[in-house]
């Protein structure tokens, strides 16, 4: 009797556990029934966000990276949307590919969700953000970027510099003419610290063409004496021959004139070219 109340015991313990069994098989078995019916409503495009969202998930970092380049090449607000997480990314280089593959949502959604990493630890996530604040042109970016020309690190100050060329906002102006001629008083550096010259010739290069992008007469005073310093780099002054060309403002052509016997035959030219661009710009019908 009592071997009989064992095996009873045993059968039902048995019952229970195929029960158990069965039921997580069959839960199981539904999840990815749905799935698989879930996906076959999917579109082409959708199914490969999917696949990359997922490879968002990988530990390696070179997966995750490639993974935002795909979305980013998709041009597509979804695919934008499905980058977000890597924004937060513990991997510097994959902070840094979000900040690209994102700007496919609405203009000003990317730039909220980009600002916050423009104090990034990291000099290169601090530096893409920047470029990318910049193909947003979004004007609440412009306040934070001109921050970032007073940025420890020469990339940063360049790509914040480039940025606010591409917004082409004015109230950019004061700071970039600050960056050429730091003695004109609206020096971009934090209050109570003396404002140093910029050395980096790409920070003025850029510094000087953005100037030339935003347009306005404001940034002939800081122009002018750039293309006028013999002692200046050739590329420097060729960009600010430019910009000036680009301004259009005829009171530029007296120094523009003066460099067209300079010693380097590039900004002869680039300034020849600016006179003709700003006598046509002054022509009637225009």
């Amino acid at each position: 009797m009592q071997n009989h109340r064992g095996s009873s015991s045993v059968l039902r313990l048995a019952g229970v556990i195929l029960a158990a069994l069965l039921a997580v098989t069959s839960t199981t078995v539904f999840a990815k029934a749905k799935a698989t019916q879930d996906q076959a409503h999917l579109t082409p495009l959708q199914l490969e966000i999917e696949k990359q969202r997922l490879r968002l998930s990988s530990t390696e970092t070179e997966d995750r990276r490639d993974a935002l380049s795909r979305l980013a090449s998709m041009h597509h607000p979804e695919a934008s949307r499905a980058a977000l997480a890597a924004l937060s990314d513990p991997s510097p280089i994959v902070r840094a590919t979000a900040a690209a593959s994102i700007l496919y949502l609405p203009s000003e959604e990317s730039a909220a969700r980009l600002l916050p990493l423009l104090a990034d630890k990291d000099e290169f996530v601090r530096q893409q953000v920047a470029y990318a604040l910049g193909r947003t042109r979004s004007h609440a970016a412009v306040a934070p970027l001109i921050e970032r020309l007073s940025d420890k690190e020469d990339s940063v100050r360049g790509s914040a510099a480039v940025a606010l060329g591409e917004i082409g906002d004015r109230a950019a102006v004061p700071s970039l003419v600050a960056v050429l001629n730091p003695s004109s008083g609206s020096s971009p550096a934090k209050k109570k610290t003396k404002s140093k010259r910029e050395q980096n010739p790409f920070v003025l290069r850029a510094a000087a063409h953005s100037l030339g992008q935003i347009g306005d007469t404001a940034g002939l005073p800081a122009l002018i004496p750039i293309l006028q310093d013999e002692k200046a780099e050739d590329d420097i002054r060729r960009e600010a021959a430019l910009a000036l060309g680009t301004i259009g403002d005829p009171s530029a052509i007296p120094a523009l004139r003066e460099v067209l016997t300079a010693r380097d035959p590039y900004l002869a030219q680039t300034a020849h070219e600016a006179i003709k661009r700003i006598s046509r710009l002054q022509s009637p019908g225009n």
